[in-house]
């Protein structure tokens, strides 16, 4: 017997290891359900909003606690409800909160009539007890294009006195931030409403906390819609190499666009060669800021001005510039091919140069005690460094590897996404929490809606492709056949597949697809 039980103990620790999300309902919650006292949101009088408190450390469910931000905007026709549906418009660092207030100008009005539309602004982000630095030390984020071995250890010593930094503002929670966590905290509110199951609409990072639902509570799903995916299976070289095809693809279909469209300011003139000259300008620190005007400025440039580099390279997706390339839609789609130039948005196919918007008035956020009013909140690197095992070996791993980005992608040089992550986990103090794996969706999981788009500069196509095959008969892929990330807003096909699934639970024909919508120019509704 004692010959036979070792090897049934081995057993046992290999289905743990393999399949660590399988647990029962009661298992699941292991915490009381959290109350939420509701009431209207000083931001909008038709929306609910509340606090509820979960550990910070769900492996110490007695220890310190976090405060999360809700908020609810009821369904339009009660007398039609189906239930709730939860959002998260990704990041990370995009509010939910904020994409709630927002569900009017983004989701149909037909989908509004039947669900509830909940967003929790993630621990870390937002209104939920956010990931706080100390704001000089932000701004003094050095340039993530490291070209010497001296600028990359000086990264690695910046990477680990910010963590230090924000970990003493932050708190308890600092640790605790990755999507996993994020995932138990849904699954609490879920509770807290006395829903048996919820639907999810996940875009762009928030299609990781979809995911990863779905494997821990799949008993808890109604249905699943992911739009703008983000393959968690991809390791370090396929991460960065089809990210930056990505960024680079936008590039062409801008360049492309140009050829055809007289809307173009650009149309006739060598672009590439236009952008090149930009990009040496910006090294050089030539390039000047047309947001720094008069005494305005702003807020994250995606400029360095007198500096000697173009920190994200150029890229920027639906008009808003990638401060912490983090594919945010915080209540605003993010539909369209995007490169920036010289401060000035060249994107969607469709926006002209020099009519540039400013950036969005920051959300509010808690406030901070007196002592700490010079912090500003960075969730990206957090959450990221917890969610992605990306090693670098040293500096020479890392020039190969940005050589390699440089010759796929001539402009771009690499994904601002992907080099951001990269670069800014250079050094992290703690080891990734909840690494790269593929996506296993349980027996019994309801359909999953996957929403890839073609020229996605974001979250690769390729990725809704990828998880696709990874969800077996669960998935669903629909391709939108145009630009953009997160494409539910920019094609009424899209929209009318999604909405069918969520309220009647019809999945697409396999092969499904839409037709691309040709972008409007800028400031056009």
């Amino acid at each position: 017997m004692r010959a036979l039980a070792r090897p049934l103990r081995a057993a046992v620790v290999l289905l743990l290891t393999l399949f660590p999300y399988a647990e029962s309902p009661a298992q699941a919650q292991d915490v009381a359900p959290p109350v939420i006292a509701w009431k209207a949101c000083p931001e909008n009088a038709k929306v609910q909003c509340g606090t509820f408190r979960v550990p910070a450390d769900w492996a110490d469910p007695q220890g310190p606690t976090v405060l999360l931000t809700v908020a609810r905007r009821p369904a339009t026709d009660p007398a039609q409800r189906i239930g709730t549906l939860f959002v998260n418009p990704g990041g990370p660092g995009g509010s939910a909160v904020d994409f709630t207030f927002d569900a009017p100008t983004f989701f149909t009005e037909e989908l509004r009539k039947h669900f509830d539309i909940v967003g929790l602004d993630p621990r870390g982000v937002g209104r939920s007890t956010p990931v706080l630095c100390t704001q000089d030390l932000l701004d003094a984020r050095p340039n993530p294009l490291i070209t010497s071995e001296p600028a990359y250890v000086s990264t690695i010593a910046y990477n680990r006195r910010l963590a230090a930094d924000c970990a003493a503002h932050t708190g308890p929670v600092f640790n605790h931030v990755d999507t996993l966590s994020v995932v138990r905290d849904v699954d609490a509110l879920r509770a807290a409403l006395s829903e048996q199951k919820i639907s999810f609409y996940g875009a762009s990072y928030g299609s990781l906390i979809g995911e990863q639902y779905a494997e821990r509570y799949p008993q808890r799903l109604r249905a699943l819609v992911l739009d703008g995916v983000m393959d968690h299976s991809a390791g370090i070289g396929t991460f960065l190499v089809q990210e930056t095809d990505a960024a680079q693809d936008s590039f062409r279909e801008f360049v492309s666009w140009c050829a055809r469209d007289a809307q173009c300011v650009l149309r006739g003139q060598d672009i590439p060669a236009l952008w090149a000259k930009l990009l040496a300008r910006a090294r050089a620190g030539t390039l000047e800021n047309p947001y720094d005007r008069g005494g305005a400025s702003l807020p994250k440039p995606g400029l360095s001005v007198g500096g000697a580099s173009l920190p994200k390279p150029g890229l920027s997706v639906g008009g808003a510039s990638l401060p912490k390339p983090g594919l945010s839609v915080g209540g605003a789609s993010l539909p369209k091919p995007g490169l920036s130039v010289g401060g000035a948005s060249l994107p969607k196919p469709g926006l002209s140069v020099g009519g540039a918007r400013r950036a969005a008035p920051p959300r509010p956020v808690p406030a901070a005690p007196a002592s700490a009013m010079d912090v500003g909140e960075h969730s990206f690197a957090a959450v990221i460094c917890s969610d992605w095992y990306l090693p670098i070996t040293g500096f020479a791993d890392l020039h190969r590897r940005l050589s390699v980005l440089a010759a796929r992608a001539p402009q771009m040089i690499a994904s601002p996404l992907a080099l951001s992550a990269t670069v800014d986990c250079l050094g992290w103090p703690v080891a990734p929490p909840n690494p790269q794996r593929p996506f296993t969706p349980p027996t019994g999981l309801a359909p999953v809606l996957l929403i890839g788009s073609r020229h996605d500069p974001a979250t690769a196509y390729v990725w809704a492709q990828r998880v696709a095959r990874q969800a077996g008969p669960a998935g669903s892929l629909l391709t939108y056949q145009g630009w953009g990330h997160v494409v539910y807003k920019d094609s009424p096909c899209v929209a009318a597949t999604a909405d069918a699934y969520l309220i009647k639970l019809v999945r697409p024909p396999a092969g499904a697809s839409c037709p691309a919508v040709e972008p409007k120019p800028f400031g056009v509704g």
